[in-house]
């Protein structure tokens, strides 16, 4: 399948869905059934990868891929390959479909390389390695679809690996507009916003 194939497929809805839902495998067609079809597989998910499957060792983008092709692949056929279409959210345009494998590239090696695996890390040297690569995920956006989902499953292995639960994520929906100021000052490579968003979800204690 060449990437021009891809990009069709990643460019399609649902017929039947009035541009609502994207081409999928099961068919579905309302915005409802298909956010609880993903939620149900990413509780599956969220399953292996923190309680069968520990990640010891460190976060790559192979394993990335690997979590969202597990996660989407039963829905739809692009799940685990990078994007090919360009997208902006709120206004805000996301990485260059084209820049994506080189710009995962370099994520891997600054980021993922140097902040995990997280275990023996304090909670402000957690904070920031959540903070730093959880903004730089978002901003290079790499999947068509549950990019901020896989981020935040990310964010909750790296706090495993340092001894604490899952984040508590109620604070960034609280205040949507912080965060993705926060996001979006990370285009500078400022992280203080992305920070002070992840040490309210880390709560008081570890595990």
């Amino acid at each position: 399948m060449s990437r021009y194939d891809v990009s069709g497929l990643q460019n399609s809805y649902q017929e039947g869905s009035d541009g609502e839902v994207l081409a999928n495998k099961l068919g579905i067609v309302r915005r409802e059934d298909m956010n609880e079809a993903e939620l149900m597989l990413l509780r599956k998910l969220y399953f292996s990868v923190l309680r069968e499957h520990p990640v010891q060792g460190p976060i790559t983008v192979r394993l990335i891929r690997g979590w969202h092709r597990r996660w989407l692949g039963n829905i739809y056929r692009w799940a685990g390959q990078e994007r090919s279409v360009n997208m902006s959210k709120d206004g805000f345009p996301f990485a260059a479909a084209d820049r994506i494998p080189s710009l995962l590239d370099e994520y891997e090696r600054r980021f993922l390389g140097c902040y995990t695996p997280c275990a023996g890390m304090g909670r402000a040297d957690l904070a920031e390695a959540i903070a730093v690569t959880h903004v730089e995920f978002i901003l290079i956006h790499p999947f068509r679809e549950g990019n901020g989902r896989i981020s935040r499953l990310m964010a909750d292995v790296m706090a495993q690996q340092a001894g604490w639960g899952p984040l508590d994520y109620s604070t960034w929906e609280a205040d949507r507009p912080r965060y993705i100021a926060a996001i979006q000052s990370g285009l500078g490579g400022d992280y203080a916003w992305m920070r002070d968003k992840v040490e309210e979800a880390l709560g008081r204690q570890p595990v």
